[in-house]
């Protein structure tokens, strides 16, 4: 155990429950207040804990939770949002427990505003400034309640998913080493002030202390950005596979257009599955079979499940006749149909525009060379669960070598143009 144990604010090392079992209620939201509603409707009760008084920043382990962001019962201790607030105050962060969990939210002078849950790491909520004066809410989450069959009869639980997460594995180049994800994040520094910007640092370990990922959240008064860096202290090469994703809301996306991905390569490629992903259930799916095998491989599914994901990948590649590379010949390209595509050679920056609702993104990226593109398509309700497109900067089909000794750096970029 690490020696900086005794400075976690976890009050236990219990595991959240992840949703499982058949969801009877589903409900979405495009703003951090609805959120809110939703998981307090689900607390029976809450805990509140104190801490010794301690001014010095330091870094704290966190406890071991499971991949989603999920919350279940019997209760489980909360997160001592006493410390975090005593620990991290002053620049612009508030802290606020909801159940077993806690969400993070920054906000800045120009209204600009950003909520992020943990341990999870999971960002439920990015509202940007606009020229009006107003903001809009630019990333679509979801909030799915289950029954679970535990001890002492069926428990209910409810798991966040949509957002921005990320889902990578990392593991030996030569196979030697278990995969590891980064699914547990210690809350290690935050900077910055409400007039400018507000930095966020998140660390999580493997569990010998020789991997180390940082998870850097920045929100600027026209950006969010979200980045990692990964350090290697084994005596052999990493393999880094994965992405991180971005849900963002739009009216439908029969409404939705992708610009400036002209001339990029791709390949089409089943979803990237994660626990925070949102796909609908009969995505490319002809039949009952389809899906029932789509679901079964998506249950339990966490960053750990990744081969197995690809392996699937693998054999839907052997038995679909279907063109499974190929150019975008469309510079102005409606996001309108089903599709899940890794381009390989897309421009760094590139703008996703929602007619609907008036507003456009701009997605860049660094360090990253694929760019993932998923669109479940406008068969569904507009401005419902599945208005939205996800964008991951990646790396699936080429893994990121990082060698001993050495660290690597990539992030994503969400740019607000219309202030």
């Amino acid at each position: 155990m690490s020696s900086m144990a005794a400075f976690s604010p976890f009050l236990s090392p219990n595991s959240f429950t992840p949703l499982s079992g058949t969801a009877k209620h589903t409900d979405y939201h495009s703003s951090s207040s609805c959120l809110s509603r939703l998981l307090q409707q689900h607390l029976c009760k809450t805990t509140t804990t104190s801490t010794s008084n301690n001014s010095k920043k330091r870094e704290f382990p966190a406890a071991s939770v499971a991949a989603s962001s999920s919350i279940s019962f019997p209760y489980q201790p909360p997160i001592n949002v006493d410390y975090l607030e005593q620990e991290f105050s002053g620049h612009g962060v508030v802290f606020k427990a909801i159940g077993d969990s806690c969400v993070a939210k920054m906000e800045l002078d120009n209204g600009s505003k950003a909520i992020m849950m943990l341990p999870s790491g999971l960002i439920t909520s990015y509202k940007a400034s606009m020229w009006h004066g107003g903001t809009v809410e630019l990333l679509q989450s979801s909030v799915s309640e289950s029954e679970e069959n535990g001890v002492g009869g069926a428990a209910a639980a409810i798991a966040i998913q949509g957002g921005v997460s990320l889902a990578f594995d990392c593991s030996s180049e030569v196979g030697q080493q278990v995969p590891w994800s980064p699914t547990n994040w210690a809350l290690h520094q935050i900077t910055g002030n409400p007039q400018d910007h507000i930095e966020v640092e998140l660390i999580s370990t493997d569990s010998e202390d020789m991997i180390e990922i940082k998870y850097i959240i920045t929100l600027k008064q026209d950006v969010l950005i979200s980045e990692i860096v990964v350090s290697n202290s084994t005596s052999s090469s990493l393999q880094l596979t994965g992405s991180i994703l971005s849900h963002l809301t739009v009216s439908s996306p029969d409404a939705t257009y992708a610009i400036g991905l002209e001339r990029s390569d791709f390949f089409t490629r089943l979803p990237i599955l994660s626990s925070f992903g949102i796909i609908p259930p009969d995505f490319g799916m002809k039949n009952e079979a389809q899906i029932s095998k789509l679901w079964q491989q998506m249950a339990g599914w966490g960053p750990n499940n990744q081969n197995d994901g690809k392996q699937a990948d693998t054999n839907q590649r052997g038995n679909n006749e279907e063109e499974m590379e190929g150019e975008e010949d469309d510079n102005y390209k409606h996001l309108r149909e089903q599709m899940s595509r890794i381009y390989t050679s897309a421009p760094t920056d590139f703008t996703i525009i929602d007619r609907g609702r008036r507003n456009s993104v701009v997605v860049g990226r660094d360090g990253f060379d694929e760019l993932y593109m998923f669109s479940p398509g406008s068969s569904h309700e507009d401005y419902g669960k599945y208005a939205y497109i996800c964008v991951g900067q990646s790396a699936v089909l080429k893994p990121i070598i990082v060698r001993p000794n050495e660290s690597w750096r990539g992030g994503q970029r969400l740019y607000n143009p219309n202030l």
